[in-house]
């Protein structure tokens, strides 16, 4: 295959984690892979790594929370490769904590790269596919964004905000020809504690204990993302648990609400601090 007449896919948030596997498997499907970061070092080496497979791949340090970066990655795309078939939004940290304990700073901090970095990309990459007349976007959300679990408050509002997004857009943008995904994964090894802010100094340990219990590693996530999105499915819900609870809380939300209570109560800084209280 020419490299004309191949695919291409941009993702955000490429050098690590999933935005890395979902890039090494678009490369093997014998996609073009625009690569886009602010870690350089990790994203040179995902370059280089896809470049080694034959197809081409080109890394741009690119950060969500500006407009003007994003802007000048779709432009190198474009003089690349003269349009793009795929964009995956999936760039994004987390924030660990009560309601009374997140500061401003972590809300704002959060609401930029997981919400308004995915909006910008849509809206930037929108008109690049309203002007060809097809394109699909993708959306990386997370499970948090349709059943919230206690104490993740404004990670699950960005995330719920990027399905309510996502939701939006399918039906508005299908008259110009122009698709879209929205994925929920569930937790999974990754890199997304490196950056996590609490004010529980474990935490980070914490989820990473869970994402180890994951019967799902990233690679396995990616390929069911390039699947689902091959298939042209809207919701792409990788963890069959975590799919379950949802599919509760739509049907019994009663049920869903007494096992998050419950959750919280069997937690112990929830009884320590309940002690401290009475």
């Amino acid at each position: 295959m020419s490299q004309e007449s191949r695919k291409r896919v941009a993702i955000t948030g490429a050098a690590s984690g999933l935005g890395r596997c979902l890039a090494l498997q678009y490369a093997r499907e014998g996609w073009n892979v625009a690569l886009a970061d602010i870690n350089d070092l990790r994203g040179q080496e995902t370059q280089n790594e896809i470049l080694a497979m034959g197809v081409d791949a080109f890394y741009t340090h690119v950060d969500v929370r500006e407009e003007n970066s994003l802007l000048k990655w779709k432009d190198a795309i474009v003089q690349r490769w003269s349009g793009l078939d795929v964009v995956i939004n999936n760039a994004g940290v987390a924030v660990h904590g009560g309601i009374d304990e997140t500061p401003d700073e972590d809300w704002d901090w959060i609401i930029d790269i997981n919400l308004m970095g995915v909006a910008r990309g849509c809206r930037i990459f929108t008109s690049l596919f309203k002007a060809q007349g097809y394109g699909h976007v993708v959306n990386v959300a997370s499970i948090a964004g349709l059943i919230h679990s206690p104490e993740m408050n404004s990670y699950n509002v960005t995330k719920a905000g990027v399905v309510a997004l996502s939701e939006t857009m399918k039906a508005e943008l299908e008259p110009f020809g122009i698709k879209v995904s929205v994925v929920c994964p569930g937790f999974f090894p990754t890199n997304l504690t490196e950056n996590t802010r609490s004010p529980n100094p474990n935490i980070k340990t914490v989820i990473n204990k869970l994402f180890q219990k994951s019967k799902l590693k990233a690679e396995d996530v990616a390929r069911i993302v390039f699947e689902g999105v091959k298939a042209g499915r809207f919701y792409i819900l990788p963890h069959k648990d975590f799919a379950a609870i949802w599919y509760m809380k739509r049907f019994s939300p009663s049920v869903y609400f007494w096992a998050m209570s419950k959750m919280v109560r069997k937690r112990p800084e929830f009884r320590n601090k309940a002690r401290a209280a009475s």
